[in-house]
């Protein structure tokens, strides 16, 4: 089976530990300037001290997230270093693709359960980049421990305030879920159903949505029933639980989102 959409738009990903708070927030500011930066430039954004980004922006760097060049000559002295986020087609990533796309229809076309390949494959790889880390008490803690790994992979996720719901503008491997949804789609299923059991102490269920709506999937975390806390209205990204649209998602053609806090 493929899919005949486009999606969400490809992302970036990796194996490495999750970024801490300050450290992504320095990213996102980073990804949302126009034009290479300097340290100190950035620091008056962030609101932070120049030596805290400018440690934060050389990790970013050693990551692979960012690209550190310098400014043209200018007067005497040694030109400044400026900045850039990396873009997800400058990814090391992105080297992957070809691979993923091999295996991916190698275990559609010869596995007598591909999705339950895919599903066992997608845990096992969640438990590796879970290893050794503590469970949290607090399951919405949990939940958003598990987005931030998504959002480390590639997939941008955009919650709502109790990271139930949530869309995925980006996919590392798009385009070959494309053409093999129940392999790569079952893949990162997995993998956040191994996380989120990791991470928290207390089960709970989610539900991925692959292509469920325009420009991106969802997935949804604690889909069991939520405790009675009176009325309330859902203002998340992903209030529409219907059925997938039958004419695909568009491309999302605006600025890579993460999920609101």
């Amino acid at each position: 089976m493929t899919v005949e959409n486009n999606g969400p738009l490809p992302g970036s990903g990796s194996n490495r530990v999750p970024l801490s708070r300050q450290r992504r927030g320095v990213l996102q500011y980073l990804r949302g300037q126009a034009a290479p930066v300097t340290a100190t430039a950035l620091a008056q954004v962030c609101a932070l001290h120049v030596n805290t980004v400018r440690e934060h922006l050389d990790a970013l760097v050693d990551d692979g997230l960012a690209v550190r060049e310098r400014s043209a000559p200018s007067g005497r002295g040694r030109p400044a270093w400026r900045y850039r986020a990396r873009s997800p087609q400058e990814s090391p990533a992105r080297e992957y693709a070809g691979l993923a796309a091999v295996l991916a229809a190698r275990i559609a076309r010869t596995g007598a359960d591909p999705r339950g390949d895919a599903l066992a494959a997608g845990e096992e790889w969640g438990r590796v980049l879970t290893a050794g880390q503590e469970p949290s008490a607090d399951p919405r803690e949990a939940r958003e421990r598990v987005l931030d790994l998504l959002g480390e992979i590639g997939f941008a996720p955009e919650a709502d305030p109790e990271a139930r719901r949530v869309r995925l503008p980006r996919c590392p491997f798009v385009e070959t879920a494309r053409e093999h949804p129940g392999v790569i789609c079952g893949v990162h299923e997995g993998l956040a159903r191994a996380a989120l059991a990791a991470l928290g102490e207390a089960p709970q269920e989610i539900e991925l949505l692959p292509f469920a709506e325009p420009g991106a999937c969802r997935l949804h975390l604690d889909t069991g029933p939520a405790p009675d806390t009176g009325p309330a209205s859902d203002t998340g990204p992903a209030s529409d639980t219907g059925p997938a649209s039958d004419t695909g998602p568009s491309p999302d053609t605006g600025p890579e989102r993460h999920r609101a806090r």
